[in-house]
């Protein structure tokens, strides 16, 4: 079964995405391949359901596709073999669930492999799936309407990150005060990201100085997205909300809240305060690897990354310290389905992208 790229739209230039608009008896499928982490959403249409969907399967595996890219600029074999693994069981799933609308994008790492077109090409050919090599900004614009429904109309601003393995994507968000609608005002990504970081830096024994250093590289990357726009004042003042979409976040919720085991039902949507969010930066960071490998929420797969993004999240918020962080264990696949589910003619993301800032 060929599952091949569609188009993406969305039902206003920047805004909210409607839910439950798809077809109840279509089968749609999202697949997130990202420089770390392969990940599929299988659902249903349901306009009963909050998010406007039913899942029906998913699957989720680390499969760590960037590792070595920055040094060599290639997937390497054995990435490109673990990643076709998992690839085939997404494959499989979508044949037994009988899907019948799918969209397969990849991340960082794709784009910035010198043999991109040859491992999409070997995917095609080995497991049916067509991959879509998407950029930084429809990367940010999926995750924006992903994460949409945990953004709180009531406020001027917000600020949507997603820390990825390969890069960091950040988003400014203006909110119409009428009717809550979105308006993207500017976008930037940043070639940080935990894989990329982990692997300069070191990511299983990381001394508190290498950690500032982490944090001061990435803080100086993002320092041009402030000077353009003076989003400092807006989070010192209360008009920045700021909303959290990755691997990192969601780990750190699950730590704060002293999970044994992670629990998505738990941590999509809770709120953060500052407070709280350096508390658990600076616990995670005096753990060794061992400990690391050992929490529920972290897990060996992550123990050598997670210090990497704890990095890159302070960053964030020594740049713009808002009062707290809305996490969300949401983001690419859900934005790829909200789409799917668009009617036909309505704005593609290509579109969008073309006329973004």
């Amino acid at each position: 079964m060929a599952v091949y790229a569609e188009g993406h739209g969305e039902d206003r230039a920047h805004g909210r995405t409607s839910r439950g608009a798809g077809v109840a008896d279509e089968v749609y499928a999202a697949l997130d391949l990202g420089t770390n982490n392969c990940r599929l959403l299988i659902a249903h249409a349901n306009a009963e359901a909050a998010t406007g969907f039913r899942v029906v399967d998913a699957f989720s595996r680390i499969v760590r596709l960037g590792e070595g890219l920055a040094s060599s600029g290639r997937l390497s074999d054995a990435a490109m073999r673990r990643t076709l693994s998992a690839l085939r069981i997404c494959a499989g799933k979508m044949r037994r669930r009988g899907v019948t609308r799918a969209r397969a994008v990849a991340t960082a790492a794709c784009r910035d492999a010198v043999n991109c077109e040859e491992f999409v090409a070997r995917v095609e050919s080995e497991t049916g799936i067509c991959l879509d090599a998407i950029s930084g900004r429809e990367e940010a614009h999926l995750a924006i309407h992903g994460c949409a429904p945990l953004i709180d109309p009531c406020r001027a601003d917000a600020l949507v990150f997603d820390i990825g393995g390969g890069s960091t994507e950040v988003s400014w968000l203006g909110i119409d005060p009428g009717d809550g609608a979105l308006h993207l005002k500017d976008w930037r990504s940043i070639p940080y990201g935990v894989v990329s970081l982990a692997e300069r830096y070191g990511g299983r024994e990381v001394t508190r100085e290498t950690f500032a250093r982490m944090t001061d590289e990435v803080s100086r990357a993002l320092a041009p997205f402030e000077a353009d726009n003076g989003l400092n004042a807006r989070a010192r003042n209360g008009d920045l909300q700021m909303l959290g979409t990755s691997g990192t976040v969601t780990t750190l919720a699950g730590v704060h809240k002293r999970l044994a085991r992670y629990d998505r039902d738990v941590i999509d949507g809770v709120f953060l305060d500052m407070p709280t969010v350096h508390a658990t930066i600076d616990r995670v960071a005096d753990m060794g690897y061992d400990e690391r490998a050992a929490h529920g929420c972290i897990g060996r797969d992550r123990a050598d990354l997670v210090i990497a993004g704890c990095a890159v999240l302070l960053a964030l918020c020594r740049i713009w310290p808002v009062a707290g962080l809305r996490v969300a264990d949401r983001g690419l696949r859900e934005g790829i389905l909200y789409n799917l589910m668009q009617p036909a003619g309505t704005v593609t993301g290509r579109d969008l992208e073309a006329r973004a800032p």
